[in-house]
């Protein structure tokens, strides 16, 4: 099982952005954007759509084509980001209820749901301290 990269693409995706309106331009391409995720433009597309869904972001059509954000970076937690483009809870069930004649398939959901349900209180309490500005703000303090 590979660990899931949305959120951080996502979360570049918009410091990205965010960046560069502050830099003087009116809108950033998904090219522009894949270029520095080091990611196929349509992944970025993909994910800016579900961030323009969620209200985090605009985009252009025609001449000046691009995506800009709908507010501040100071206004968007990393937990706005993760609610866009991660439905659903962080661990799940079984898919399929398991056999409730043998002990571990009548026990394990009762006894993880509790277990699943605090980690993501925890996961989405860590993520709404943390504003897109404090990222970019880590990304710029990093030294090159």
């Amino acid at each position: 099982m590979s660990a899931n990269s949305r959120l951080t693409i996502a979360a570049h995706t918009l410091a990205w952005i965010g960046l560069y309106q502050r830099q003087g331009h009116a809108v950033a391409t998904s090219e522009q954007i894949a270029g520095s995720a080091n990611t196929n433009p349509v992944v970025i597309r993909r994910l800016l759509g579900e961030l323009r869904e969620a209200g985090l972001v605009e985009s252009r059509r025609g001449g000046g084509a691009g995506w800009s954000l709908t507010r501040d970076l100071k206004a968007m937690t990393l937990l706005d980001v993760y609610d866009a483009i991660e439905p659903g809870p962080l661990f799940a069930l079984h898919r399929a209820d398991p056999d409730q004649g043998c002990v571990i398939g009548h026990g394990i959901q009762p006894a993880l749901q509790d277990v699943y349900a605090g980690i993501e209180c925890t996961v989405r309490q860590e993520l709404s301290k943390t504003t897109l500005e404090d990222v970019l703000q880590a990304v710029l303090a990093v030294p090159r």
